[in-house]
């Protein structure tokens, strides 16, 4: 892993556009097509606008959307919406588990993060999405920020989020 680096330059707001695109994300955890089909966007400009967002947020080219979310929580570009449901028990290990995803997206980097062995992190994973009934990492993080979780703190920018 590339040790994180923290970037001087301050975060751009969204415009009303991405704003409008990052609310699709954040509210249900939609595809840049099923954000499309609810906007009457092509897929494809949806797509452009996610990478404006990552720009916007200083997050690198690749970075999958539960850093995305993260981020948009994290710099307070959107507030994250009540949870629908309760918060379940979290071990040290899931609230690990949890950072990690926020926090990174190759998932050598999550594993690394969460302390497990790369082997181990997809079984990690789906017995947290079970435990929490997210459909998937993106719904955790936007569930973790609702029951408080991840701190509001932006997190460092590094090459793999």
């Amino acid at each position: 892993m590339t040790p994180s680096k923290t970037t001087s330059a301050p975060i751009t707001p969204l415009t009303p556009t991405l704003l409008r695109v990052a609310q699709h994300l954040v509210g249900g955890g939609l595809t840049p097509k099923e954000i499309g089909a609810q906007t009457g966007l092509s897929a494809e400009t949806v797509r452009q606008y996610m990478r404006d967002i990552r720009e916007s947020l200083h997050c690198p080219p690749r970075c999958k959307p539960p850093v995305i979310v993260h981020r948009l929580f994290a710099t307070q570009q959107m507030a994250f919406p009540a949870p629908d449901r309760p918060a379940p028990q979290f071990s040290p290990e899931d609230r690990l588990l949890v950072r990690a995803v926020a926090e990174h997206s190759d998932p050598r980097d999550v594993a690394l993060a969460a302390k497990l062995a790369p082997a181990d992190l997809r079984a990690a994973l789906d017995q947290l999405l079970a435990d929490t009934g997210a459909k998937d990492t993106t719904q955790l993080v936007i569930l973790a920020h609702g029951w408080n979780l991840l701190t509001a703190e932006p997190t460092r920018v590094g090459k793999s989020q």
